[in-house]
């Protein structure tokens, strides 16, 4: 047995490095567009000169952050900058409320900082703890289903309409990604079926494949490219948060942030079986110091806030079960910094099926939500939906906090709501009225 079979103990999962390897070849290959896309849209706010600084920021904040959450944490989730947390860091901050952009990287280097202490002293754990069962089966079926609406956003299977909010992309169907992408859906569902290994993965290569040929994907310009960091690295204005608007913007990294990487994890942990008898996760200590820092690092090299990622679930469902999964990954987002040309050719209609189908096998989980038992049923029903009609983790999880909290209350059994749980809906709360206008720090 090798080291790294004795030290992410593989018997003890019941799994071997082919299987971890592959599990972490695919979770890269769900998330190697953040190289690209996290880049466009900070440039927006740093300018497109920033560009290749920008891709070096996002690869190497992402693949030492998972590095480190393999070998300390021993989990299979892969970080990156988190979608969502760079559009707010853009379009809400800097373009938004006209702060700088090397203000808006102190408060995310701040915030990091803050979820280090929180994590050191478990406060993070313990939230974790308090969250009912129910509760963290639905926001892992949420998150499948908000994979689900991204992939086929992604794709250009469903486009938005002014009508019905939504609707079929039948204006794309004259579009070879359009097909490219159905074909992705179908090619690996039919490999899950016939329990191909790495389907997904597969599917990916296969789809990008006929990109290439069909002239969707072009051939990379060249093999490598010289990383830099000229223009982000060490770029923070901490005289800037000296302005008292700017603990509301520390305020809303933090809320975002801390619920959604709470949310992923309690997701990805109940769909790699990690969640015990009592509703806990084991090392929940680890995983969630392994966010804090990658998000403080993250900002140092110049990138917005560094979170757990949800497209980790497609390595778990190629069955992977430990830090060995983490390590493959984060070692291929290093190499990519230094690869760009190659990762940037995969296209969204190669990776949108792995997306749509991890959606799918998340969704399963749903199943051990008792929907007998109202009080804890509804609660979880208005959790998983509302993650993806808002298309937002933090949102659906405090209205499932909400009202899980008050339909216990009126129904009399307020001793099955841990204490902290009344903390915590009370916050967000407050944090639904921030957004709304309705109250100012």
């Amino acid at each position: 047995m090798t080291w790294f079979e004795e030290y992410f103990e593989f018997s003890k999962y019941g799994t071997n490095m082919k299987t971890e390897v592959i599990a972490g070849l695919t979770t890269f290959m769900t998330m190697a567009y953040i190289i690209f896309v996290n880049p466009a849209i900070l440039s927006d706010a740093i300018g497109k000169e920033a560009i290749p600084s920008l891709v070096t920021a996002t690869a190497l904040s992402a693949g030492i952050a998972t590095i480190i959450m393999g070998l300390y944490a021993k989990k299979p989730f892969a970080l990156a900058p988190g979608m969502g947390l760079n559009a707010y860091f853009t379009y809400g901050v800097v373009l938004g409320m006209g702060y700088s952009w090397q203000v808006a990287l102190a408060a995310v280097f701040v915030e990091g900082l803050i979820f280090i202490v929180l994590s050191v002293t478990k406060f993070r754990s313990a939230v974790i703890d308090a969250i009912p069962t129910s509760q963290k089966y639905a926001i892992g079926a949420g998150i499948g289903l908000f994979l689900t609406l991204i992939g086929l956003k992604s794709a250009g299977i469903i486009v938005a309409s002014p009508a019905t909010l939504v609707k079929l992309g039948t204006e794309n169907m004259g579009k070879p990604e359009f097909w490219l992408a159905v074909f992705g859906i179908f090619f690996a569902a039919a490999l899950i079926v016939r329990r191909v290994l790495g389907a997904l993965l597969v599917s990916i290569i296969v789809t990008t494949i006929l990109a290439i040929a069909l002239g969707v994907a072009p051939m990379p310009e060249s093999i490598v490219a010289m990383p830099t960091l000229e223009h982000t690295l060490f770029k923070l204005d901490f005289k800037g948060l000296l302005n008292v608007g700017v603990l509301g913007v520390v305020f809303a990294f933090f809320m975002v942030d801390f619920f959604d990487t709470l949310g992923t994890v309690t997701g990805l942990s109940a769909k790699a079986g990690f969640i015990d008898e009592s509703g806990r996760i084991p090392d929940s200590d680890k995983i969630l110091l392994t966010d804090a820092i990658g998000t403080s690092f993250g900002a140092v090299l110049g990138t917005s806030t560094v979170t757990t990622y949800i497209e980790s679930a497609a390595g778990i469902e190629e069955g992977g079960k430990t830090g060995m999964v983490a390590l493959v990954t984060g070692v291929l987002f290093l190499a990519s910094a230094v690869l760009a040309p190659i990762a940037q050719i995969i296209p969204a209609c190669a990776t949108a099926p792995a997306l749509v189908l991890v959606g799918f096998f998340m969704m399963s989980i749903v199943k051990e939500i008792n929907f007998r038992d109202y009080t804890e049923a509804i609660p979880a029903f208005l959790t998983l939906v509302t993650i993806p009609y808002t298309f937002s983790i933090a949102d659906g999880i405090g209205v499932g906090f909400i009202s899980y909290v008050f339909l216990k209350l009126v129904s009399g059994r307020y001793r099955e709501i841990h204490p902290l749980l009344y903390v915590l809906a009370a916050v967000f709360v407050g944090y639904f009225l921030y957004l709304g206008g309705l109250i100012s720090f």
